[in-house]
């Protein structure tokens, strides 16, 4: 769990009397490493309207992201995608002079409703950045803990649920006996996966993912694609990429932005061969963009 800077949020969520988002019920327990069932919930977008200042970043949008299923945003610079997942998950409104109007649901509770807790929103919403951001002080079982510790999760459970979180994006054996050292010292590959293990250590709902391997190799990039393939039958994902290849590679579907607008949202593969507005075959085929 982390603010827009990549620190840690501060309280534990759930605080005072204001309304939660809908919790997911509790898993069937399981062994280190055993991945327990688990749904996720689908997210709307509705009317959304996003400002920097005077500059209207975001016109009046409307998307639906499924559950359990991973939704591309592509589009050129400044289309507004990033915008977007920053926008689910409230971290907009912490740029100096941002705001935002309309109505993000998380099944049907509206996120930015005025008795809605933010901090609750944030751990439900994981969010993993476009350049890996592990906590510089931190071992890379801190790194993993931190969400856990500050939700209150009881000591012996966090060793657990470290262990499942890493083991759930492939990275477990990797760092095992390395657990002490700092996440910093990890490859940039393993930095990315280190900061997804954090986000699904507090178990969120959604998990939004902004140009998430537009740092990485083309090694590390396929194994994030894959984890996001696995990924995606516990969670839902929506994940902005400016790589055409890597949306038709792990994106159910796949929405087009342009001006702050929606062009187009279909299945990624028609999205991609039979595209119903000229704008977005423009942008597929490397016209523009």
């Amino acid at each position: 769990m982390s603010t827009a800077n990549g620190t840690p949020e501060e309280g534990p969520a759930g605080a005072g009397t204001q309304a939660q988002p809908p919790e997911q019920a509790p898993a069937p327990a399981s062994a280190p490493g055993q991945v327990a069932a688990k749904t996720g919930h689908e997210i709307s977008v509705s009317g959304l309207n996003a400002y920097y200042g005077s500059q209207h970043a975001v016109k009046g949008i409307d998307i639906h992201f499924p559950a359990n299923e991973v939704t591309a945003l592509i589009g050129p610079s400044g289309s507004g995608k990033s915008t977007v997942v920053r926008c689910i998950n409230r971290m907009h409104e912490e740029i100096p002079g941002a705001r935002a109007t309309g109505s993000v649901t998380l099944n049907d509770v509206d996120l930015y409703g005025p008795s809605v807790d933010l901090t609750s929103v944030r751990r439900l919403i994981g969010m993993v950045f476009q350049k890996p951001n592990p906590f510089p002080t931190m071992s890379i079982r801190d790194n993993v803990a931190a969400g856990l510790k500050l939700t209150g999760t009881k000591p012996n459970d966090i060793k657990e649920r470290v262990e499942k979180s890493l083991r759930s994006v492939g990275l477990w054996d990797e760092v095992k006996d390395r657990l002490g050292s700092p996440g910093i010292g990890l490859s940039g590959g393993q930095q990315q996966r280190l900061c997804i293990a954090r986000a699904v250590a507090v178990e969120p709902e959604v998990i939004l993912m902004d140009e998430p391997c537009s740092a990485l190799d083309p090694g590390a990039t396929l194994k994030v694609e894959e984890l996001v393939d696995e990924l995606k039958s516990r969670y839902t994902i929506v994940i902005v990429t400016h790589n055409m290849q890597q949306a038709a590679r792990v994106a159910n579907s796949t929405v087009f932005l342009m001006e702050g607008e929606v062009i187009e949202h279909s299945p990624t593969n028609e999205l991609f061969t039979r595209p119903k507005d000229e704008r977005t075959e423009r942008y597929v085929t490397g016209k523009f963009g």
